[in-house]
């Protein structure tokens, strides 16, 4: 069966991000990073892989710094667990909402889905920064998960879009994380409309979100970095 998902229009090969969309990926890594407006707030961090990319593809590289090392097997993303950051706040209702307290319970959210929350509950961390990196040592596991990805269109310095990807939100009726197995699954179903929010730019350049593809098979507007 063909399929045009993860492809550029330059060339035939996969690109080595993954896209929104359902798919299943592992977590390779979790992390905070602290996004560039609010140095006091968070992002918690998903560095996620998809499944080994068969026929021409080339990965990118397991370290940046050894360009004849390994590559990944699989596309790989940064997936944000929210689209906002975590921070301490007071919402106009009152109520205070406090960074480090909001991320344990993103933490607890993964670890109930993976069947994790007795290794989560037994770290002991003075810092939320040595809790996430705790955590991410059980949550991630190898293992591969069903995944729905939203994300945000946003222009680089090069005039191309690129997708600051994030997870579409947990409610009672649907989540975007579970288990590949999961018993009567609530797996959000992706739709482009409502989980990805398209950057409003003019006709004329509109052109430039088809991305040329290098020599080297990585796409110009790609900046993913490791």
């Amino acid at each position: 069966m063909l399929s045009t998902s993860g492809m550029s229009a330059g060339s035939g090969k996969m690109k080595p991000v993954i896209d929104a969309g359902n798919q299943e990926l592992k977590i390779n890594s979790i992390a905070v990073s602290a996004p560039p407006y609010d140095q006091t707030a968070y992002d918690l961090v998903l560095n996620v892989e998809s499944k080994p990319v068969s026929g021409e593809f080339e990965g990118f590289l397991l370290d940046a710094n050894n360009p004849s090392g390994p590559r990944y097997q699989g596309q790989v993303g940064r997936v944000k667990f929210s689209r906002y950051a975590f921070s301490n706040a007071t919402l106009p209702s009152g109520r205070v909402v406090k960074r480090d307290e909001s991320i344990l319970k993103a933490l607890i959210t993964l670890a109930e889905a993976q069947g994790k929350r007795p290794q989560i509950d037994a770290i002991n961390a003075s810092t939320i920064e040595d809790f996430v990196s705790k955590a991410s040592t059980i949550l991630c596991d190898g293992q591969f998960y069903n995944f729905c990805v939203g994300g945000r269109e946003w222009e680089n310095k090069e005039g191309y879009t690129n997708l600051d990807l994030f997870l579409p939100k947990f409610t009672a009726q649907s989540v975007p994380f579970e288990a590949v197995n999961a018993e009567n699954s609530k797996l959000t179903v992706f739709n482009r409309s409502e989980h990805v929010i398209a950057l409003k730019k003019a006709a004329s350049q509109a052109v430039n979100s088809f991305e040329p593809v290098s020599a080297a098979g990585l796409v110009s507007g790609d900046d993913f970095d490791l």
